[in-house]
Formats: structure tokens, sequence, C-alpha cells
């Protein structure tokens, strides 16, 4: 497991996509389980939070196609 420091402004999303390039449920769950004290910091992280990444599958980037046809 990586750990990394929050810049002000982050949100737990922005970290997850800055750092694993992913912002999905499943990421940002695996995030809170490691970091539950992350809640009490509210919605915008401050500067230099310590958090634990988690290290996750690497999942395909590319986005499913829906049609309004189908």
């Amino acid at each position: 497991m990586r750990r990394v420091r929050s810049i002000a402004g982050d949100s737990v999303n922005l970290l997850l996509y800055r750092e694993l390039l992913r912002c999905d449920d499943s990421a940002e769950e695996a995030l809170w389980r490691l970091n539950p004290q992350l809640a009490e910091q509210g919605p915008v992280l401050p500067a230099g939070v310590g958090i634990v990444l988690p290290e996750l599958d690497s999942r395909s980037l590319a986005p499913t196609t829906v049609s309004a046809w189908d």
C-alpha cells in the first residue's frame, strides 16, 4: 500500500483520480475502508492529510457504449 498526502482542496474522488487514474465506486469504497478517519475531514480535504491508497486490480478504462435502441 502506498501513502500519499492531500493537497489543499482535494476531494476523495480527485485524489483517487490523480493517484490511481480511477474514481469509481469500488475504488472509493476501498479507500474509505483503509482510511475511516478521513470522513472527519469533511468533503474537501485540507493540505497534508496522510492517506493510504488501496491496491486495486487494473481495469479497462474503455467506457461501455449505451444505445437508446437497445
